[in-house]
């Protein structure tokens, strides 16, 4: 290999609330730049991942940016982790005609209409809907169906996109939204919260939060006593291996979406030995023992851009981007098409009920058995125990 690196810049939250998914990510793409140079690098060249922490502050990520461009001279670009450090990233990315495969961000393109933006995320052309489409259409088959919602959000970014897709869900099926709140990312105590909805007692409890958020909100549903119908929907916090077992059985009853979960029918080749060689790796990276939720997807995303640069020979944007919207891409997650957007052309989102949970022991985690698989029918393990309170208290 020539000695020059091929040199790819982006920006992940190693620091502040989201640090436990981004050093998940950062793993999951130094694999990858370890296997991809142990089979000859690209074009003949060594790859070099330069990643800068945004400390989980959108406020920082476009300097970020400009400082991988104009001072590191990285050659690609990458997005980082969700919407805070993807859609400040945007509009110098798209000044620069730069492309960029984004890491589970969230409609960052609906309104931008950006061509040479794509993004990994099995949520597929409508994301807003697609996230919690699952969620509401087992809420809509129950008898009574559920009559009203209250939801609770993070005041950040990420979270509004999946509120507006929540309400949406709501509209079409007649669920009356009785209560809407947000609170800070720095919020610890959320009784307080969760008291004002006791005079309520909405059927729905729709949360759409972060890591310690998502912990915090559901140890306080469980210590007041509340008992809508069903709780969760798009909480970022249940799919982490660390949140999983801290909460243990308070997980009981929750339904909310994953992206990835180790059945039979989501086995594409390559991701078994992916998920392994990353556990080995996770506790001394300060990251998700699991890894299910983002390291397959931030592998696939660096595989996406391999096969690119593979495809093309070059490291010229407008080649690349052309070569993503045209081309089929075999990756770990299985084969990935883009569609409208730069989405997945179509969605795979699942939605799981977490049951049978005993303890905290995080092993139990490691297979289906204690988070069936609800929706899609085609990768369903399980049907949805109804209402949350029977759920909880089934083991």
């Amino acid at each position: 290999m020539s000695e020059q690196p091929i040199k790819i810049g982006y920006c992940l939250s190693l620091s502040g609330p989201l640090a436990s998914n981004g050093k998940t990510a950062r793993l999951a793409h130094q694999i990858w730049e370890g296997d991809v140079n142990r089979r000859g690098g690209l074009l003949g060249r060594p790859v070099q991942m330069v990643c800068l922490d945004d400390q989980t502050n959108p406020a920082l990520v476009a300097d970020l940016y400009k400082r991988l461009l104009d001072e590191e001279k990285v050659d690609l670009v990458m997005g980082g982790y969700g919407d805070n450090s993807v859609a400040p990233a945007m509009p110098l990315i798209m000044e620069r005609e730069r492309y960029l495969i984004a890491l589970m961000a969230l409609a960052v393109n609906a309104t931008l209409a950006y061509p040479n933006y794509f993004v990994m995320i099995p949520t597929g052309p409508n994301p807003n809907a697609a996230l919690t489409e699952g969620f509401f259409d087992l809420a809509a088959r129950q008898t009574p169906k559920p009559a009203s919602m209250a939801i609770l959000a993070a005041d950040a970014p990420f979270s509004k996109n999946p509120v507006a897709g929540a309400k949406a869900h709501a509209g079409r099926l007649g669920i009356q939204v009785v209560s809407e709140g947000r609170y800070p990312l720095a919020t610890t105590d959320f009784a307080p919260l969760i008291r004002e909805l006791e005079a309520i007692q909405p059927d729905i409890l729709f949360l759409c939060s972060y890591l310690n958020d998502s912990a915090g909100l559901l140890r306080a549903v469980d210590e007041i006593g509340l008992k809508p119908k069903m709780v969760g929907g798009a909480m970022i916090g249940p799919q982490n291996g660390a949140i999983k077992g801290s909460l243990g059985p308070l997980l009981n009853g929750v339904v909310n979406y994953e992206y990835w979960l180790p059945a039979p029918e989501m086995m594409f080749p390559g991701i078994a030995e992916m998920i392994d060689n990353y556990q080995s790796r996770a506790e001394a990276a300060g990251a998700d023992p699991l890894g299910y939720y983002v390291a397959p997807q931030a592998y696939a995303q660096a595989q996406v851009l391999e096969q690119a640069v593979a495809g093309t020979g070059s490291l010229d944007d407008a080649k690349l981007a052309e070569f993503t919207r045209r081309n089929t891409f075999r990756t770990i997650l299985g084969d990935v098409k883009f569609g409208e957007g730069g989405g997945w052309a179509q969605a795979r989102v699942l939605t799981v009920q977490y049951r049978n949970i005993v303890g905290n022991d995080l092993a139990q985690f490691r297979g289906i058995e204690t988070q069936a698989v609800v929706s899609p029918a085609d990768f369903a393990s399980g049907t949805l125990v109804y209402p949350y309170a029977n759920a909880k208290a089934r083991v």
